[in-house]
């Protein structure tokens, strides 16, 4: 069996609420069907400050292991997402990126060179952030993070940074 990781999901939206935060909901149950414990949902207005005052509790949080944001990683002046988490960042995954942009390409052509989606870890806790569209998280999720996050997935997967159950 899969190893079990605890999760929380960040909804990132001016607009969204939560009877219609349909990309997080989405990847809340993704992440449930998986075998993963999603134990913190949150919507904030897409501000640096906001953002980073959610994810700094997160990630002081010793049982959160790996946080999903969902939105405002655009290009347009109200996409906050990269400025308020990568100083929050230890290291970056820089791969993760390249690779979402290299697998949305398939599906959307050069519109995936305006997505500024990221990952890195902080404290111990994995970040994901992905664009807000529906499609966009599924593309994360279905090409890579369902994988990633799989303990027995080889021949890497981030899972195992987290030790044995």
């Amino acid at each position: 069996m899969s190893k079990q990781l605890i999760c929380a999901v960040l909804t990132i939206s001016d607009t969204r609420t939560a009877g219609d935060d349909t990309s997080g909901n989405w990847l809340a149950e993704s992440l449930a069907h998986a075998g993963h414990d999603c134990r913190k949902r949150d919507i904030v207005k897409d501000d640096i400050y906001h953002i980073r005052r959610v994810l700094s509790d997160w990630i002081a949080d010793e049982s959160v292991q790996v946080i999903l944001t969902t939105g405002g990683t655009g290009f347009s002046h109200r996409d906050n997402t990269p400025a308020a988490v990568l100083p929050l960042l230890d290291r970056q995954i820089d791969g993760f990126g390249e690779l979402f942009r290299q697998v949305s390409y398939q599906e959307i052509g050069s519109s995936t060179i305006q997505s500024r989606a990221l990952a890195g870890i902080a404290n111990g806790t994995l970040i994901f952030c992905l664009p807000g569209s529906n499609n966009a998280c599924r593309t994360a999720w279905e090409r890579i993070l369902r994988e990633q996050l799989d303990s027995g997935h080889k021949p890497c997967n981030f899972a195992s940074h987290f030790g044995q159950e």
